[in-house]
C-alpha cells in the first residue's frame, strides 16, 4: 500500500530531523527541506500529500511558497507553522489556502492529530469529487417517444432543464414514466453533478414524512437517537422529487408550502433556520384540481407546485410508441437474460397496438420481461403474451366512426377535437367521467382536454 508522503519545510535543522523521526514512526514517507526554493522543487518532483510549511523562511518566504504549492496542485494539503505572535501571517495565509497551523514550539500529539484529519478531509474530498465524476455518467435516462405528443412533451422538457430553479408538476396516470421525466430535467440541467433525491409521499406514512424532508435533531422525538438531515439537505444543489403529491397529508402540505417560500426550514427539534438550493419536481396520478374541490389539497400549494405543468398521456393515447418501447425492453432483456430474441412477429405487434394498457409504459415493460423469459424462439410471438393481451376485442377502427370526407380545403383538427369534447360533455349532462369513458379517454387526460379548450378554468 502507498504510503502517505509528507514534505517538512523549515530552515532549522533540528526541527526538521525531530518532525522526520516523529512522522516516520507514524508510517508516513518523510520529505524535508530548508528554504522554500527547495521545497518547491521537491513539490514539483514528487508530489507530496502534505506540507508542513513554516512561515519564516530565508529568501522566498512561506507565503509566497503556499501560494505556488496551491498553483501547481490546489489538491496538495498545506499546514502552516508559525512562532507565536504570526497569527495574522497565519489568517492570510487560510485564506490563500492553507489547512491549518500550528503555533511555535508545537505539541507533536496535536501536530499529529491536525495532520490525520487534513488527509482525512483530503480523503473525504476526493471521494465526493470521484462519487460527482460517477454522477455525472449516468447522464438523462432514455426516453422514447415517436409520437407528436411525446415530441411535443420532450420540446418542454429540454427548456424546463435549462431553467434550472422553477417548479415542476408531472401529472398522468400511473405508469407513464413520471419519475422517468423528472430524472431527465434533472440529469439535463446544470444540476445534473449534485443529488437527485425521490420520495413516495404515499409509501411513508405522515408522521415520517416531516422528518424524512427535514431532518430531525437527536432527541426531537422518541426514536430520534441521532441527528438526522433530510432530503431537502441531502439533496443541497440538486433536485428533489416529490412523487404522489396527492397523497401528501394537509397539514405537512402547509409545511411543503412554507418550505417553497424562501427554501427554508428547521429540523424537528432544531432552532437553527438552514437554506437550501434545491428545485422540486412532484408528480401525481391525481386530479389535483378535483382534490382542491373536495379540500383535499391546498389550492396555494398547487399553483406553486405547478409553475410547469407536464402531463404525461396514456400509452393507449400514444400508440405509435407501443412498438419502439417495446422493441426497447426486447433489447433491454435480451441482454440481461443472455436470449436471443431480434423482434415481435407482426400478428404479436398487432395485439400490443390494439391493447389498451390500462398499467401503461410499466405495464408493457413487465409483459416483455416476462416473454423474454418465458420465451425460447427468436421472435416474440403470440404465445409469449398473457391471456388479457391475446384476448382482448381489437380497438375500433377509425372508419367506422368517421362519417364525412375530408374536404378539399382540409380542416382544423383541433376544432374537431374540441366538438368531440363538447358533444361527450352535452350528451352526458356534462358528467366528465362519463365523457370521457364515451371517447376511451382517462379522466385526467379528458380534463386536460377540457382545459385546452376552455371548458374548464
Amino acid at each position: 500500500m502507498k504510503k502517505t508522503k509528507i514534505l517538512v519545510v523549515d530552515d532549522e535543522h533540528l526541527i526538521r530531523w525531530s518532525l522526520e523521526q516523529n512522522l516516520k514512526k507514524q508510517g508516513y514517507e518523510v520529505l524535508t527541506a530548508g528554504s522554500g526554493e527547495d521545497a518547491l522543487r521537491i513539490v514539483r518532483e514528487e508530489q507530496p500529500d502534505l506540507v508542513l510549511l513554516d512561515i519564516q523562511l530565508p529568501g522566498i518566504s512561506g507565503l509566497e511558497v503556499l501560494e505556488k504549492i496551491k498553483d501547481f496542485d490546489e489538491d496538495i494539503i498545506v499546514i502552516m507553522v508559525t512562532a507565536h505572535g504570526g497569527l495574522e501571517t497565519a489568517v492570510t495565509a487560510m485564506r490563500i489556502g492553507a489547512y491549518d497551523y500550528l503555533n511555535k514550539p508545537f505539541n507533536l500529539d496535536e501536530m499529529s492529530i491536525v495532520i490525520r484529519k487534513a488527509l482525512e478531509t483530503s480523503d473525504l474530498r476526493r471521494e465526493i469529487a470521484s462519487l460527482r465524476s460517477e454522477h455525472k455518467k449516468i447522464g438523462p435516462p432514455n426516453i422514447i417517444g415517436a409520437s407528436h405528443s411525446m415530441q411535443s412533451i420532450l420540446a418542454m422538457m429540454d427548456k424546463v432543464a435549462r431553467s434550472d430553479a422553477a417548479t415542476v408538476l408531472i401529472q398522468g396516470e400511473s405508469g407513464t414514466g413520471k419519475e422517468l421525466v423528472a430524472k431527465w430535467i434533472h440529469y439535463k440541467s446544470s444540476r445534473a453533478d449534485r443529488p437527485f433525491m425521490a420520495i413516495n409521499c404515499a409509501a411513508v406514512p405522515a408522521t415520517l414524512l416531516e422528518s424524512e424532508l427535514f431532518g430531525h435533531e437527536k432527541g426531537a422525538f422518541t426514536d430520534a437517537k441521532a441527528t438526522k438531515k433530510g432530503l431537502f439537505e441531502l439533496a443541497d444543489g440538486g433536485t428533489v422529487f416529490l412523487d404522489e403529491i396527492g397523497d401528501m397529508e394537509m397539514g405537512m402540505q402547509a409545511k411543503l408550502l412554507r418550505f417553497l417560500e424562501d427554501r427554508t426550514f428547521r429540523r424537528i427539534g432544531g432552532a437553527k433556520v438552514t437554506s437550501v438550493d434545491v428545485r422540486i419536481i412532484s408528480a401525481t396520478n391525481k386530479d389535483l384540481l378535483k382534490a382542491i374541490e373536495v379540500k383535499d389539497f391546498r389550492n396555494d400549494l398547487y399553483y406553486r407546485l405547478q409553475v410547469i405543468p407536464i402531463y404525461l398521456p396514456p400509452l393507449r393515447e400514444r400508440k405509435e410508441d407501443i412498438i419502439p418501447l417495446a422493441k426497447h425492453f426486447i433489447e433491454t432483456y435480451k441482454r440481461e437474460f443472455a436470449k436471443h430474441v431480434d423482434g415481435i412477429s407482426p400478428e404479436a405487434e398487432k395485439l400490443l397496438v390494439n391493447y389498451g394498457w390500462p398499467g401503461n409504459i410499466r405495464e408493457l415493460k413487465n409483459v416483455i420481461e416476462r416473454a423474454i423469459i418465458l420465451g425460447s424462439e427468436e421472435v416474440l410471438a403470440v404465445s409469449h403474451l398473457p391471456t388479457e393481451i391475446t384476448s382482448c376485442s381489437p380497438a375500433i377502427p377509425v372508419s367506422s366512426v368517421v362519417t364525412f370526407k375530408l374536404p378539399p380545403e382540409g380542416i382544423d383538427i383541433e376544432e374537431v377535437e374540441k366538438e368531440l369534447i363538447r358533444q361527450a360533455l352535452e350528451n352526458n349532462d356534462w358528467n366528465q367521467s362519463k365523457a370521457a369513458k364515451k371517447l376511451n379517454l382517462g379522466v385526467d387526460a379528458f380534463r386536460y382536454r377540457m382545459k385546452k379548450f376552455g371548458f374548464l378554468k
